[in-house]
């Protein structure tokens, strides 16, 4: 967590005993922990060889729990490599090593806490089968 990170470095740099840092570094991440909490759900199905909806729409600065369900029979990806460089992810623990896209094989469903931090355009596509036409547009205002 930044702000953690950050409380911790600033207490300790102003001279707070260790003791004292240590509880602002928890106070920081009691209140990320707390956001996380209120993330506003947004789902995504995906199947051949679509994604519904394929048109995403996020605000800055506020977090959401996005679920992305694949009820199709074959592998598909969340590929959009410029859209997760631009949020600040609670994990990466879905993403690829890469971390360009949430891989859901058949029947299963993945779940990404993310805030968005930059407004934009961010293109959305399946990695194996955007040639099929299934592809998607994220926008963050």
């Amino acid at each position: 967590m930044r702000v953690g990170g950050i409380a911790l470095a600033i207490g300790l740099q102003i001279g707070l005993p260790v003791g004292l840092a240590l509880a602002a570094l928890s106070a920081a991440n009691a209140g990320a922990a707390e956001n996380w909490t209120k993330a506003q759900p947004v789902s995504v199905i995906a199947s051949e060889y679509q994604f519904s909806p394929n048109k995403l729409s996020f605000r800055r600065g506020v977090p959401y729990r996005l679920h992305i369900e694949n009820r199709g029979r074959e592998l598909h990806e969340f590929t959009a490599p410029a859209f997760f460089k631009s949020v600040e992810a609670r994990s990466t623990a879905v993403l690829n090593a890469g971390k360009t896209e949430i891989e859901i094989p058949p029947g299963t469903a993945k779940d990404f806490y993310f805030v968005p931090l930059r407004a934009g355009h961010f293109g959305l596509r399946c990695a194996d089968h955007d040639w099929a036409g299934m592809v998607g547009e994220i926008t963050v205002r």
